[in-house]
């Protein structure tokens, strides 16, 4: 007779969603190692999943449910390249250490300057030159990221075909142009290290600021983007852009705890109990910030200056004494290092600051036509903290609303609208 649903299964299954979601890059990073083809891996770690979709309401969450994952995918994995007549020779010699060695130990690197970490070298090989960087942002998205094609169409402002046909293209180019999985060497790794860097920034910052879902941070993506940062710094040690990043990602993790209320309710910057920061994160950020500048060799880069940035607000024991002037003027830097609409919306929060909200309006008024920033729900925001200041209030309510409207985290709705509810005048 057919098993009835019983009440444990509801839990199970979204217990396989949370672990899946978290574990997922590595799962699929461990068994591309052993296929050598990302595509078939982030198969492989669907079949694992529907496994457990089968297995785990029945049986049981796992004691370690992403160990579990990981083993069936590798033992899918290791029966997949059995089949293979191509590899039958290799197989002779390593299939018994496949099923019993950790991923850990397949092909040890033999060369000083390589790295044995399977998270790494799938970002290299996201990374190829081989893909658009359209394609390699939304592929290293999907695959380390842990992001949906849907999630991944909404932070980019793009038709969800579009990028799904980028995944599905990409991976097949990958697979055709027979991408090695590795860490690359030399130039080939000086070629593929900016796009590297920004997946890694992108990876933190949707686990720092989750473009959807309802909860705001995302911890696990943090930690893996941090790791591979740091990682990278020690494979690269002079390259200042490397250290830079890593220092950018040490600040920014140092305001994780104090980001959020009990209740999950974001808090903002000014609001943050400064005591509830990790100091050994801010000390490591400083290091880092050290290393990029001792390794520069001319203007400061992007993530140079973004860490500067940082810094200002690590050193400031409090919201009031913040150094605005020097954050503004090292936005400027930044706006005409990487022109962006968005940087300048930073900008125009620190001008506001450092020269009163009138200040920092005209500069938002300026990029209320920017149409990348249509969409975007912190224009909106920015504007309604901006006219609130200036006792504005029914524009500000109005412009509170609108961005309630258009962002897509349920924690930043609730926040926009309880903004919006504290304006005198209701």
């Amino acid at each position: 007779m057919e098993a009835q649903p019983t009440a444990a299964q509801p839990t199970a299954a979204h217990t396989i969603e949370t672990v899946f979601r978290l574990e997922s890059p590595r799962v699929v990073a461990g068994v591309a190692r052993i296929v050598r083809d990302v595509g078939i891996a982030e198969e492989l770690a669907q079949d694992a999943l529907v496994a457990a979709l089968e297995r785990w309401p029945r049986d049981g969450v796992p004691d370690n449910p992403g160990a579990w994952l990981m083993a069936t995918a590798r033992h899918r994995a290791v029966d997949l390249v059995r089949r293979r007549e191509t590899y039958a020779r290799k197989l002779a010699q390593i299939g018994r250490d496949l099923e019993t060695t950790a991923p850990a130990s397949y092909d040890e690197p033999a060369d000083p300057d390589d790295i044995d970490d399977d998270l790494l070298r799938l970002v290299f090989t996201t990374c190829h030159p081989v893909l658009s960087p359209e394609a390699r942002t939304a592929l290293t998205l999907r695959l380390l990221g842990g992001l949906t094609t849907a999630e991944i169409a909404r932070a980019y402002l793009v038709p969800e075909p579009t990028i799904a046909q980028r995944i599905v293209r990409a991976k097949k180019t990958l697979a055709t142009k027979n991408v090695a999985f590795e860490v690359p060497y030399g130039p080939d790794r000086e070629a593929r290290l900016g796009s590297v860097l920004d997946v890694i920034y992108l990876i933190f910052n949707e686990g720092y600021a989750a473009t959807a879902g309802d909860d705001l941070l995302r911890p696990g993506l943090c930690e893996d983007a941090l790791r591979l940062a740091r990682v990278l710094s020690a494979l690269m040690p002079k390259e200042p852009e490397v250290h830079a990043l890593t220092s950018l990602l040490e600040f920014q993790a140092s305001r994780t705890a104090a980001r959020t209320g009990p209740d999950g309710t974001p808090v903002l910057l000014k609001d943050q109990n400064r005591r509830r920061w990790n100091r050994m994160l801010i000390a490591r950020g400083i290091r880092a910030l050290g290393r990029a500048d001792a390794t520069a060799t001319g203007a400061p880069g992007r993530y140079a200056l973004q860490a500067a940035i940082a810094a200002c607000h690590a050193h400031a024991y409090s919201y009031e004494e913040t150094d605005w002037r020097t954050i503004a003027t090292l936005y400027g830097l930044l706006a005409s290092r990487a022109p962006s609409p968005v940087v300048e919306l930073n900008r125009a929060v620190a001008v506001s600051m450092a020269e009163g909200p009138a200040e920092g309006l005209k500069l938002v008024d300026a990029l209320t036509t920017e149409p990348a920033l249509r969409d975007y729900h912190l224009l909106p925001s920015v504007r309604g903290d901006l006219l609130a200041r200036l006792g504005r209030t029914a524009e500000a309510r109005e412009e509170f609303a609108r961005a309630a409207g258009l962002a897509r985290n349920e924690s930043e709705r609730r926040l926009l609208r309880a903004k919006q509810r504290s304006l005198p005048g209701q």
